[in-house]
């Protein structure tokens, strides 16, 4: 019996998949070096950030404590280089309106309000209508 145990671990143990647990591939070995890394941060919490790597990676922001309450605003621009080769550049600004980046790449929402087709504008006409021509008691209340 325990060698039929034993077995069955055995099995179970060469089934399961390979698994790694180290950092995710990121489809490249090259490892950078950091080229330029400016920080400064003035008393009144104003700071200036200034990063650049050589693969290619930059980071230029800036922020300043002049949001409510105190809130960090700050606004800068990112860039690299994908995966598949294209050159991405993001800017930003992060404020009381929130997170707001900006780049040709990001998908842009359709423009709104959308055009509304006849057919809907004449529906509703018709609902406008039939409430009109409705006696006060047989109209919709809300309470």
């Amino acid at each position: 019996m325990k060698l039929v145990i034993i077995a069955a671990l055995v099995a179970v143990a060469f089934a399961a998949p390979d698994r790694t647990y180290g950092t995710p591939d990121s489809g490249s070995s090259e490892e950078a070096e950091i080229l330029q890394h400016d920080f400064v941060l003035e008393e009144d919490g104003r700071y200036n950030l200034d990063v650049k790597t050589s693969n290619g990676i930059s980071v230029a922001q800036h922020g300043s404590p002049d949001g409510p309450e105190g809130a960090v605003v700050k606004s800068g621009v990112f860039s690299y280089t994908a995966p598949d080769g294209t050159p991405v550049e993001v800017k930003f600004v992060a404020n009381e309106h929130g997170y707001q980046p900006e780049s040709d790449l990001l998908p842009v929402a359709p423009e709104f309000p959308h055009p509304i087709p006849d057919f809907v504008l004449a529906q509703i006409a018709k609902a406008a209508e039939e409430d009109r021509n409705r006696s006060p008691e047989d109209r919709y209340t809300y309470a």
